[in-house]
């Protein structure tokens, strides 16, 4: 491995109005020639990250960014090389892309991405453009079935992509029957639902998400790759795990203080972004978190909030 310090590479994910995604292929004689990649380059020396965005893509595919806004950083070891992405959603340009640089370039589904062969960096990149900015975690309780159905709902109604139904009261069957019927709404609005019971994942065919101990106790991925997977974490070390055993995304916490864990010590956002900067995998600020805490994490190099009360319409 080089010891020399990590590439800063700006990234963009362009995304189209059919929210489809450009990838450009790299020229012969260039490093990993022949793969497909998201476009972008490193930056120059005091150039900011905003400038080397707008730079590289002008000279690569000839058109001017017009608003961009951080999606997720990733750090990735080469054999011969480290290289730190600081990768950003770009929604609004002018003019027409092209292969500037006599590459091609393609726009490609995002549930078609995986057809191309990407450098392994790009990899965390394409499973954070398919995730949302939020992810609910419902209430730990609830009294009345009808109206918690209505109250989630709601919250799909405003947008909510992605959801762990989340009852540590309720005994298996029951839950197994609440589980279905969200899980019916999820598909009714394009949502993915998560649980954290595995054989519930499995048999729903939904994701799992784990928690503390079951991602300390899983040493590699048996979980299907088709099916998302995600892990509750709280360090480094947790964050490095995760990433080992293929895990999609986790969520860290508790960025600040929260009334359901009052006695954990939060992270405060310097620490989280320092930690999130380390990692290999989308990270959900998870702790305290409120709407308006999107765009802090987002600067943090997140892909967004995960909540219950901010984010759960009851």
């Amino acid at each position: 491995m080089s010891a020399l310090p990590p590439l800063h590479v700006a990234v963009a994910v362009l995304r189209n109005a059919e929210r489809k995604i450009l990838l450009s292929r790299r020229r012969k004689g260039s490093h990993l020639a022949g793969l497909w990649e998201l476009p972008g380059g490193k930056l120059e020396a005091g150039e900011s990250l905003s400038g080397a965005l707008r730079r590289e893509i002008k000279e690569e595919l000839g058109i001017h960014i017009l608003t961009h806004r951080p999606l997720i950083q990733i750090s990735h070891s080469y054999p011969e090389k480290q290289v730190f992405l600081d990768v950003h959603l770009v929604n609004a340009w002018q003019g027409t892309a092209a292969g500037m640089e006599g590459q091609q370039i393609d726009w490609v589904a995002v549930e078609e991405i995986d057809e191309y062969h990407l450098p392994p960096a790009d990899r965390p990149i394409v499973t954070a453009t398919r995730l949302p900015s939020r992810y609910l975690i419902t209430p730990p309780s609830i009294d009345d079935e009808s109206i918690f159905l209505q109250q989630l709902e709601t919250s799909l109604q405003q947008g909510i992509r992605l959801l762990q139904l989340r009852l540590p009261g309720y005994d298996k069957q029951r839950f197994a029957s609440l589980a279905d019927r969200v899980m019916a709404l999820c598909h009714a609005y394009g949502a993915a639902l998560m649980l954290k019971d595995e054989s519930l994942a499995r048999r729903f065919g939904c994701g799992l998400h784990l928690g503390s101990a079951q991602l300390k106790a899983m040493r590699s991925r048996s979980f299907p790759t088709r099916q998302l997977l995600a892990a509750s974490c709280h360090t480094q070390q947790e964050l490095a795990h995760a990433a080992s055993i293929d895990v999609d995304f986790a969520t860290l916490s508790p960025v600040q203080p929260t009334a359901t864990h009052p006695q954990a010590r939060p992270l405060g956002w310097d620490e989280f972004s320092a930690l999130v900067r380390q990692a290999t995998l989308p990270v959900y600020a998870l702790g305290g978190m409120q709407t308006e805490h999107i765009q802090q994490a987002w600067r943090c190099g997140a892909q967004g909030i995960a909540a219950i009360r901010s984010l759960f319409s009851g």
